[in-house]
């Protein structure tokens, strides 16, 4: 095995640490890092220091902002009345690319995982349940992942935030937009025809 110079093998060693990078990406990363120039280095690790330092969670919705309260908070346009509740901030992209959800948002960063270690005291809940005792919300709208974890995060939010005159509802799952009926699994077509709804 080849041994590499200190500082690239701890450059190496960190870079294998992000989430789905090897050792080979690792090291294709780090000499292509040591390929570049001087101010290309710098802006990556400006980049990363900015991260850690200017970045933190909003104090509404727990969303990575660099302004408290973020930009999905402050809106003036928006409907603080609906949150939609996701699991990580990545998802939240996924729903403003339909432009037809104009709410709120809470961010849990994660979900229920039994066999992980992960359950509700890992979860931000919290601030959530402030928001509807406060009687700030008419609708939650649970938008957690079509996933084991992600539906037994859902029935436990749907028990724990449910009040009188509070709305509580889970996005649609099933078969997606121009797919084939004839390629669906059995769950995929259950959850269609639970999903169902008239024309």
């Amino acid at each position: 095995m080849s041994r590499f110079a200190e500082p690239m093998a701890r450059l190496i060693d960190e870079l294998k640490k992000l989430p789905g990078i090897g050792s080979k990406n690792a090291q294709r990363l780090a000499f292509h890092i040591l390929r570049s120039s001087e101010a290309d280095a710098e802006a990556l690790a400006g980049a990363v220091r900015d991260v850690k330092a200017k970045l933190h969670l909003c104090s509404v919705c727990n969303n990575i902002t660099d302004v408290d309260p973020c930009v999905y908070c402050s809106s003036a346009t928006r409907n603080p009345r609906v949150v939609c509740v996701v699991e990580e901030p990545t998802n939240i992209a996924a729903i403003e690319k339909t432009r037809h959800y104009n709410g709120s948002y809470h961010v849990l960063h994660g979900s229920l995982s039994p066999l992980h270690g992960v359950g509700p005291e890992h979860l931000r809940l919290e601030s959530l349940t402030r928001r509807v005792d406060a009687g700030e919300v008419d609708e939650v709208i649970i938008a957690t992942n079509p996933t084991v974890e992600g539906e037994a995060t859902a029935i436990y939010i749907s028990n724990t935030v449910r009040r009188p005159n509070l709305k509580v509802t889970r996005i649609a799952t099933g078969i997606p937009a121009g797919s084939d009926i004839e390629y669906a699994d059995e769950v995929t077509m259950t959850k269609a025809m639970e999903g169902r709804r008239e024309l």
